[in-house]
């Protein structure tokens, strides 16, 4: 056996595993998902790992912004289409805001493809 294989690697390793399913490997391959400006079209790349803001922003974007962590609402944007997520419990947003559609771009991160309503139309 090499030296640093273990047996228990071998036999892993032998077994035939199932390829990822397409969807599977479209999530791991692409790190952003397609952002749109509804209803000029401006579109941008939005990365899963980062705030909507900053991909707004490196597309080329403007967005109305001031404190970048959830509380002076002056980003706050209609999400048309898509979903977000956020990494903090309370992003500023009252109940109704959420059921609405209102996000907070300098907080939300994407889950899919997002449209989000013009904040100067």
């Amino acid at each position: 056996m090499a030296a640093g294989v273990s047996g228990a690697d071998l036999i892993g390793s032998a077994l035939p595993t199932r390829p990822p399913s397409r969807q599977s490997r479209m999530n791991t391959e692409i790190p952003f998902f397609n952002g749109r400006i509804s209803p000029d079209g401006g579109s941008f790349d939005a990365w899963k790992t980062q705030s909507l803001l900053d991909s707004l922003e490196q597309g080329g974007l403007q967005w109305p912004s001031s404190c970048r962590s959830g509380t002076c609402r002056t980003c706050i944007g209609q999400l048309v289409s898509g979903q977000v997520h956020y990494e903090m419990e309370w992003p500023g947003l009252t109940a109704e805001e959420k059921a609405e559609g209102c996000v907070l771009p300098c907080v939300a991160r994407p889950l899919g493809d997002v449209v989000l309503q013009d904040p100067f139309a």
